[in-house]
């Protein structure tokens, strides 16, 4: 694991001197700044009274220790690049891409920054200005050419099945090699789920009746990744939402939520397949539109924001997020109305329930879950400490920044640990492989199950 050095940056409030200090943050004629499509707003920079309270729930910061990695440090830096003070370079880059987009303070700021604006103006900004090494470039491509796009990911299924089920995928980890040759492409590896038969499946009805009597309409969101490296979440989740009154529509056009590219500054990309969703939904006369994957539902709630410059989508995007829901929240919401089952057999099973960021931080969702899973006889939830800290996944951000998502995935694993539960419950599917991945590092056999799955279980008498 990369040692940091964690000698503190600080930067006085409004100090233009702290530039003077560093000479890879002076403006200059090959790197001017930031150009004139929505640059962070001043209005916005202007909220930040400096007062550091998002340091402590930072966690680059907590990683990396240095002020230019924290969100204040960061608006500082957006303000001294907005006033021609600093010029935007891969060198003052790399500390918005050390951001992992967690959101932590924005729940923290007792000032109501919206930094999650902030830097999601700044991310086209580098997209667009800041040249990328050849190997950014590379991995770059990779991964926004192929995981918003399931037709274009499942050919790789078979190959990876193969050098799963050959034994090829324990050598590679064996042999060490790769994570000295290629960092990132290792860490892409490190996180590959199993590929199970049910990754080739692709056969959901269009429409699925309500068990019992009808009681709302829904749509369900497949994703990208989870439509094929955790179907059986899908699946489960349709299960559990028929069982309690949902007929559900699963249009075949939908494609990918555009989380991913929108939060890595790929705005076109991003505007594209947001377009496609909102088509693929339009006409179908649903209550709600459900999504089971907490990065992907915070994204779907901000379309009408995204595509506020977009006219002949602006009015049909805030249409569409008002009626998003996550999976849990729109149970909490409409109660379950379905008989539910103890998960095993003579005693309690006590699970700690893993809050993801975006949907913690992004959706404010943090007891709907709880509630939920709380209705299932015979469980008994575990708190950790640090609950509302990133896992390190952040989208892609441990196949991006590999070195700081590992110390945050450690810490992670160590504090759903730490509770003594027996079961993990994570609703997001990035969090779900870099805890597996950190359970492994930490030889612990601990199961982890998206809530869905076991509301499902419950509901079916089937026993974990």
């Amino acid at each position: 694991m990369q040692t940091f050095d964690k000698t503190s940056e600080a930067i006085p409030a409004k100090d233009s001197n702290f530039l003077g200090q560093n000479p890879h943050l002076q403006p200059s004629e090959e790197f001017p700044g930031f150009d004139d499509n929505n640059p962070p707003p001043p209005d916005l920079i202007n909220t930040c009274v400096h007062c550091g309270f998002c340091l402590a729930t930072c966690p680059s910061y907590r990683v990396i220790g240095k002020e230019m990695d924290s969100p204040r440090g960061r608006i500082y830096l957006m303000d001294a690049i907005n006033k021609g003070e600093a010029p935007l370079t891969p060198a003052t880059a790399q500390h918005f891409d050390s951001c992992l987009g967690c959101l932590a303070c924005v729940t923290t700021c007792p000032s109501g920054v919206q930094y999650d604006q902030l830097i999601a103006a700044t991310r086209p900004q580098v997209e667009r200005n800041v040249p990328r090494n050849l190997s950014d470039r590379i991995i770059r491509t990779l991964i926004f050419s192929l995981f918003p796009y399931p037709n274009r990911l499942r050919p790789l299924l078979f190959p990876l099945y193969i050098y799963q089920k050959l034994g090829l995928q324990n050598v590679v980890r064996s042999t060490g090699l790769l994570p000295k040759i290629f960092p990132r492409l290792a860490a892409m590896e490190s996180i590959l789920p199993e590929i199970s038969d049910a990754a080739f499946r692709d056969n959901m009805p269009t429409v699925i009746p309500a068990k019992g009597e009808k009681r709302y309409r829904v749509g369900v969101i497949l994703g990208c990744v989870q439509r094929l490296f955790f179907s059986p979440v899908n699946e489960a989740t349709v299960r559990v939402l028929t069982a309690n009154g949902c007929e559900v529509v699963i249009p075949k056009s939908q494609g990918c939520c555009a989380a991913l590219p929108e939060h890595q500054g790929q705005t076109e990309q991003s505007h594209a397949l947001i377009k496609q969703m909102i088509d693929s939904f339009e006409g179908t006369g649903v209550d709600a539109i459900i999504i089971n994957a907490a990065g992907c539902g915070h994204t779907l709630k901000e379309y009408g924001h995204i595509m506020k410059d977009v006219p002949e989508y602006r009015e049909k995007a805030a249409e569409f997020a008002a009626k998003v829901r996550d999976a849990q929240e729109f149970l909490a919401e409409v109660g379950l109305t379905a008989e539910l089952s103890p998960l095993v057999d003579g005693e309690d099973l006590t699970l700690v329930y893993q809050d993801a960021c975006h949907l913690l931080h992004g959706q404010k969702i943090s007891s709907q879950p709880r509630e939920v899973l709380k209705q299932i006889p015979g469980v008994k939830l575990r708190e950790p400490v640090d609950a509302a800290l990133c896992c390190g996944s952040a989208g892609v951000y441990n196949m991006l920044q590999p070195e700081v998502a590992d110390e945050l995935g450690e810490q992670k694993v160590e504090n759903l640990l730490n509770t003594g539960a027996t079961l993990i419950a994570s609703a997001n599917p990035g969090c779900s492989l870099q805890i597996k991945k950190h359970l492994k590092l930490q030889e612990k056999e601990v199961p982890l199950m998206h809530p869905m799955e076991l509301l499902d279980c419950s509901i079916r008498g089937v026993k974990i």
